[in-house]
């Protein structure tokens, strides 16, 4: 070749290969995942053929990472999260413990470290939220109590884990790795002194990030939504999350992975957050895909020939050891057997968290590249069995509910609790819907089935135009606007009525009628009072947005005009009527 494209040649042949291995995965009924992890394997250096670019592999997995980090931080959900907390965070942390302990245990007597141990451990403990959601997503038990127990769960384990990336590099050194702190950091300052500097500067960005991100990034996300290009949204989300994840790196020393988990936290309360992740899901796919084709790369094939009893012992963990861990927890928190075995059946499995954090302990010198591969092992093995465990999961309920002691002692005599935690997650999801209300945005075929004026606009431009109303609540009797009143906005009626009073005469608005154009179009005070007759949901459309309106959909222009053309009639006849008389509105 003239000129080096080993980018090129990497992205190509790492997507070529994802596609193939991950169409033959799903053919067999097992989850892409596997087929992305063995297309890294073809492309490695420990297959013959093909071999990537490493470094440049690396820099593309590091932005795949980035961005599944931004996508588990956008679906953060903390009412979710504290419906299930009773159960989920000590779950999660007392399972973590032990299967970290499993793990330490089982590396020393293989003959490693403690360092060594303790990543194992930690890249066991964890299972993969992706697989899980993809898993529930197949059986509909996503929205089910027992899903959501095991998605809040996971995102424990996340969490736990983002703060053992924090944290690791600051014991390094201690746990028998290398450090990339400057060597008067480590030796000088102690550990203690170590450890307090990068606590500090995690708290300090963890700060910033908080108090700042949703006064600015929501803002400025829906400045760039407003104007109606895709590709600039696009284009704003990529920048918030990576941008803030190097910055992070840069400015704080801590992980892009952190950087991009937090970026996705700040906007997850947004009312962009679905929009951000629908716009940037197709880079997060590819990116990710880049990310598990590299981690691949570095999976040796030969560790299933030289060390079988290894692999078979970290499977057994991965499988029995976590789940029966799981099955213990929840059974003495009091919830049901099915809850339990959910929950199990969740667990058994690893994926990209254990991926990162095996890359760092080899990174930093805590875990040999054999243990990278027998965690590798353990995802491709365990991820390919996992169908198989929650069909046996299946088998085990309906066998439980057959047998009558069964069903008495560990299912119906533990209801109360399950109970109460059904009514904590339907708290949950009233209080979202109640906040999703308070600032809607209407979706476009809702605009539509409201206001007729819409029907003309493609839903792409309804959906943009969506993004410029502000909605408002009025009680009876509210004065809306006021005659000389200076025009600001247009008023949409959503439900209620509204009764407009000129000279005396009265005409009554309801859903689907708007008002205030009139001053709007003629740059006149306001002619006429308007005043709530009940309770009231209306958008608003400032001034400075309705011309704008009117002059990106010159469409919209005719009919506004001849309604107000038609009002401003009406309102000279009144005038010119005795006060007095309602009138309904043609």
């Amino acid at each position: 070749m003239p000129h080096d494209v080993s980018l090129i040649a990497t992205i190509a042949v790492g997507f070529a290969l994802a596609f193939l291995f991950g169409f033959i995965a799903h053919r067999l009924r097992l989850p892409p995942l596997v087929g992305y992890l063995v297309g890294g394997v073809a492309m490695g250096r420990f297959t013959p053929g093909f071999v990537a670019n490493n470094e440049l592999t690396g820099q593309l997995a590091e932005i795949g990472v980035m961005l599944l980090m931004f996508g588990v931080g956008l679906h953060v959900s903390t009412g979710d999260l504290m419906a299930v907390r009773r159960i989920a965070i000590p779950g999660a942390i007392v399972q973590i413990l032990i299967a970290t302990t499993i793990g330490t245990l089982m590396a020393a007597f293989w003959g490693w470290s403690l360092g060594a141990g303790m990543v194992l451990g930690l890249s066991l403990s964890v299972a993969s939220t992706v697989v899980l959601l993809k898993a529930l997503e197949e059986r509909n038990g996503v929205s089910t109590p027992n899903g959501r127990i095991a998605v809040g769960w996971l995102i424990v384990e996340d969490l736990v884990m983002v703060l053992t990336l924090v944290l690791l590099p600051a014991f390094a050194e201690v746990l028998g790795g290398n450090s990339n702190t400057p060597a008067g950091a480590a030796s000088g300052l102690g550990l203690l002194a170590s450890l307090g500097l990068t606590l500090l500067k995690v708290i300090s960005f963890v700060a910033l990030v908080l108090y700042f991100g949703p006064r600015v990034m929501p803002w400025m996300l829906r400045q760039v939504a407003r104007t109606g290009s895709r590709e600039l949204f696009t284009l704003g989300v990529l920048a918030v999350a990576l941008g803030i994840a190097f910055a992070s790196a840069r400015l704080f020393g801590v992980s892009f992975a952190l950087g991009a988990f937090f970026a996705g936290v700040v906007l997850s309360e947004s009312d962009l957050s679905h929009k951000a992740a629908a716009n940037s899901l197709p880079l997060q796919d590819a990116f990710a895909v880049l990310f598990f084709v590299s981690v691949g790369m570095l999976f040796d094939p030969s560790i299933l020939v030289t060390q079988p009893l290894m692999v078979a012992a970290v499977l057994l963990l991965i499988l029995l050891g976590k789940s029966l861990a799981a099955l213990a927890i929840v059974l003495l928190l009091g919830y049901p057997l099915s809850t339990a075995l959910t929950v199990s059946a969740a667990l058994a499995q690893i994926g990209e968290f254990s991926f990162i954090l095996g890359g760092l302990g080899v990174a930093y010198g805590l875990l040999p590249a054999e243990g990278l591969s027998l965690i590798l092992a353990g995802a491709l093995l365990s991820i390919s069995l996992n169908p198989l465990v929650f069909a046996g999961t299946d088998l085990l309920v309906g066998w439980v509910q057959k047998v009558s002691w069964l069903k008495i002692h560990l299912e119906d005599g533990r209801a109360a609790r399950f109970s109460r935690l059904q009514e904590d997650l339907e708290a949950a999801r009233v209080a979202l819907e109640a906040k999703a209300g308070a600032h809607k945005s209407y979706s476009p075929d809702e605009l539509v089935a409201r206001f007729a004026l819409f029907a003309g606009l493609t839903p792409e431009q309804r959906e943009t135009l969506a993004l410029h109303f502000r909605p408002r609540n009025a009680q009876p009797g509210e004065r809306l606007i006021r005659v000389g009143d200076k025009a600001d906005a247009v008023y949409f009626i959503s439900t209620g009525e509204a009764e407009v009073v000129v000279n005396g005469h009265k005409i009554k608005l309801g859903p689907g009628d708007f008002f205030g154009e009139m001053a709007l179009l003629s740059g006149l005070p306001r002619s006429a009072d308007v005043i709530a007759l009940d309770f009231c949901k209306l958008l608003t459309l400032s001034q400075r947005d309705f011309r704008e309106l009117l002059r990106r959909y010159p469409g919209m222009r005719d009919p506004i005009a001849a309604v107000a053309k038609e009002r401003e009639e009406s309102n000279r006849q009144f005038k010119e009527r005795p006060h007095g008389g309602v009138t309904q509105p043609a």
